[in-house]
């Protein structure tokens, strides 16, 4: 069991709390971590991109010249691919690009990139989120407080609306829950920000 601090939104430290060394401090495995960025990537796909074939153009029902004769190439439709104006050979139609990954190698994935985060000093405990009303204000003050002024991810339990719309007009930081975490996300900000009850979340889920 390694020890963190926690920290309160004015960034005082006003405790510590252990973390489960089989969550947060394996040794990470790289291709694992890249594996799963590469399908979180293509899940995000909308996969919508679509091109005309020949058969899709309108026109080209008449033969542009006679078979034979006249010196030029035989040629049998003016919405053939190599004419301007002709449809595409071989171009993308609509597609899905989803695919899954084994759960094993999720997981794993997933204690990888959080293993990462805390041993870069990147990730951040606090004690509780709780403003009073909804204001860009407060989310800023208590980024800059943490030393997480850049690009930071905060993690809670449950979906808390002041939150998320206090903290949505900040370029750089999102919102997360611990049930829509994901590795992408994770490695993609610079600061970890975790409410100590979604550390026992988290660590409840993948140990």
């Amino acid at each position: 069991m390694s020890k963190i601090s926690v920290f309160d939104v004015k960034g005082t430290k006003v405790s510590e709390t252990e973390l489960n060394d089989a969550v947060w401090g394996i040794e990470p495995n790289v291709p694992v971590m890249h594996a799963m960025v590469v399908n979180y990537l293509a899940n995000q796909r909308q996969g919508t991109q679509s091109t005309l074939t020949r058969t899709e153009v309108s026109g080209g029902g008449r033969k542009p010249w006679r078979q034979k004769g006249t010196g030029h190439a035989r040629q049998g439709s003016t919405r053939s691919p190599q004419w301007t104006h002709g449809g595409v050979a071989l171009g993308p139609k609509p597609r899905s690009y989803r695919y899954t990954v084994n759960k094993k190698v999720r997981r794993l994935a997933m204690k990888s990139a959080l293993s990462s985060k805390l041993a870069e000093g990147d990730v951040i405990v606090l004690n509780a989120i709780d403003f009073e009303g909804i204001k860009t204000k407060n989310v800023a003050e208590m980024l800059k407080a943490l030393g997480a002024d850049k690009k930071a991810l905060i993690v809670k339990t449950d979906v808390d609306e002041k939150l998320v719309k206090s903290a949505r007009n900040i370029p750089g930081v999102k919102t997360a829950l611990v049930s829509t975490l994901n590795v992408y996300d994770i490695l993609n900000y610079d600061k970890f920000i975790v409410v100590a009850d979604a550390v026992a979340k988290i660590e409840e889920v993948y140990c």
